[in-house]
């Protein structure tokens, strides 16, 4: 995690000297980051939903090594199932996490609708538009598919959620699926 941490530093702090000395990049650059920041997300939400699944199936076989040995909290996790001792929080923790990324997913669809929005304000002052929502429907369309893997998930866990969790996160599933109906 640190050897991340570093090249992630490193990584900023080239793109600050870049941006310093370019002053900015092309539009085309800022748009393939944002794609790519999107699709990351989304693609970091299937791997909780896989992990969210595992736990509440309690497979042993996900974070199994060559070895045999046991290398992922998932199946340590699966472990102590095994020998009686329950999963204190992990299952709400990683829901919680879930929901908070399918709500930072959520913030980039809504951010791109409102730039096409004003992008389409300003083409009738004879601004440059491209009128192709292909790729805005394909965004909406990835992050309801996985609202709704992340959704049926919560749904099979209630029992393991509390009465006062569940009505939180429905209320927040609401929230993400109303506000992206609405704009």
């Amino acid at each position: 995690l640190r050897l991340v941490a570093v090249l992630k530093a490193i990584l900023e702090g080239e793109k600050a000297a870049v941006l310093k000395r370019d002053h900015h990049l092309p539009l085309s650059f800022h748009r393939r980051q944002e794609e790519l920041k999107f699709s990351l997300g989304l693609q970091r939400l299937q791997h909780r939903i896989r992990e969210i699944q595992a736990l509440r199936d309690g497979s042993t076989g996900e974070g199994l090594g060559q070895d045999g040995s046991c290398s992922t909290w998932v199946c340590r996790g699966a472990q102590r199932r095994r020998r009686g001792v329950p999963p204190p929080t992990e299952l709400p923790t990683l829901i919680l996490e879930a929901v908070k990324e399918l709500e930072s997913a959520k913030q980039q669809v809504l951010k791109r609708i409102q730039i096409w929005k004003r992008q389409q304000q300003l083409a009738g002052n004879g601004a440059l538009f491209e009128e192709n929502l292909a790729p805005l429907q394909k965004r909406c369309e990835s992050l309801v598919e996985i609202y709704f893997q992340l959704h049926q998930q919560v749904m099979g866990a209630s029992a393991d959620l509390g009465a006062e969790l569940l009505p939180r996160l429905l209320e927040r599933f609401n929230e993400v699926l109303s506000s992206l109906v609405k704009r």
